[in-house]
């Protein structure tokens, strides 16, 4: 089958796309991207494809996280050695806590575009075209900010390449070095049980590697990690342009990321998404809610991976605390005896999501624990594999989410609310999920 067009796929009808105003500029910023250099390599997400048939087969736990929206403002070295830290500092915990290899998939150089659930925005009378994120539009409220304009998805290429590169070189450098466990603990010990909790881990680190080390045993997996990137596959003109066709292969991959995903809101098995999604080899995700059916899931599976290959599907599942019991075991039981190859992620994020009295978006901390472990008991049930988180968090001590150890309340989410879409954990209550969900692996095992 030939690799759809770009006029193919809007004659779909695809939803959640900006509507620009200047169809030459889309296409002079659609024709430079097409020149830009890729941001990851087809190898690479191969490699990810691979891990992540491992998390399929109940082998190994999947940790993603990372922003709700990224920012072009956002992009500095600090901000992404805190998301890299908070990120390596759960993936210790889920490993030696509880003893389970993690694919390890940041949320992170490419997560610039949002789906709205209305396309327009109004404050104090005045109605503007709704924020859909950096790569669209500007968050201003301002008419001139909110006009959709193609030319910042070259700006969405150089940050995520941008942040890419310090990602690799934080990396490379030794800043993911099993050693460095204590400094990624540095100014949280003191501030938190669950820092606390983490270096007395460290501790136990060091000694098994200390052990390691007298023995003779000291293995290059202790002293680097495998990171991935991940982030939705929304904005058309973007997703088409980064597809490249593989020498190696003769197939297509999606080279603004190793790993991407079809939202609920663009899920459709027809559409456009699907559609463009279906012809790349990358490792997919799918987001799936409360109104998706045994079928509806099923079909999706038949036309992103015809071929049943493991590794190549992930269902995300966000139910919301208060569903995840009822909606899941019916999906979970009618994919599996279909016999398909997926790995089973758990969203606790977005069916979770309120308006507080004060006007912000928050979630308790408490409602994605129990959606998460609501998660772990249907696969205990069916006797089926938990197979991941995906988080949004940051790595700054934002406070967007009330509850967790630090007992946030509403009153508390105007300190330091930062996030411009959703509400994120911030590092405390990311350390504190790891530490739950470590527990909930472990207690599988016993």
């Amino acid at each position: 089958m030939s690799f759809p067009d770009l006029a193919s796929l809007h004659a779909l009808n695809p939803a959640q796309q900006p509507t620009y105003p200047e169809r030459a500029l889309v296409d002079s910023t659609v024709a430079q991207l097409r020149a830009a250099r890729p941001l990851v390599f087809a190898a690479e997400c191969d490699e990810l494809t691979t891990k992540l048939a491992a998390v399929a087969r109940g082998e190994a736990f999947l940790l993603q996280g990372g922003d709700c929206a990224e920012t072009f403002a956002g992009v500095t070295a600090d901000n992404t050695r805190n998301k890299l830290r908070v990120l390596l500092q759960m993936a210790v915990v889920l490993t030696y806590a509880a003893s389970v290899p993690v694919v390890k998939l940041g949320r992170l150089a490419g997560q610039y575009a949002k789906p709205r659930s209305s396309d327009l925005e109004t404050r104090a009378g005045v109605t503007l075209p709704a924020y859909r994120g950096d790569a669209v539009n500007g968050f201003e409220f301002t008419a001139e900010s909110r006009v959709p304009d193609p030319a910042r998805l070259l700006e969405v290429h150089r940050t995520s390449a941008a942040t890419l590169s310090m990602i690799r070189a934080f990396i490379s450098g030794g800043y993911a070095d099993l050693r460095q466990v204590h400094t990624w603990n540095t100014d949280f010990v003191a501030e938190s049980a669950a820092g606390q909790r983490y270096e007395a881990m460290a501790h136990e680190i060091d000694r098994a590697m200390a052990f390691m080390e007298a023995i003779g045993a000291d293995p290059d997996e202790f002293h680097h990690v495998d990171f991935h990137i991940s982030h939705e596959a929304l904005v058309l003109e973007y997703e088409h342009a980064m597809s490249r066709l593989d020498s190696r292969t003769q197939q297509h991959y999606d080279l603004s990321g190793h790993f991407v995903w079809i939202g609920e809101r663009t899920r459709q098995l027809t559409g456009a998404h699907v559609e463009l999604l279906s012809q790349v080899r990358n490792p997919i995700g799918v987001k799936l809610g409360p109104t998706t059916t045994a079928d509806d899931a099923i079909a999706l599976a038949g036309r992103l991976n015809p071929d049943n290959e493991a590794g190549r599907l992930t269902f995300i599942t966000r139910f919301g605390a208060g569903r995840i019991r009822d909606g899941l075991p019916s999906l979970v039981e009618k994919v599996t005896a279909a016999g398909l190859q997926v790995a089973w992620v758990c969203d606790p994020m977005h069916g979770n999501t309120f308006e507080a009295s004060s006007g912000y978006k928050t979630r308790r901390f408490d409602d994605v624990i129990e959606e998460v472990q609501g998660f772990f008991d249907v696969h205990h049930e069916l006797g089926t594999w938990p197979g991941g988180v995906h988080v949004e968090l940051t790595g700054d001590d934002v406070t967007e989410c009330v509850g967790g150890g630090e007992e946030l309340l509403e009153i508390d989410l105007g300190n330091r609310y930062e996030s411009v879409c959703d509400p994120r954990l911030n590092r405390v209550q990311s350390l504190e999920l790891a530490f739950l969900v470590a527990e909930m692996l472990r207690a599988r095992s016993v």
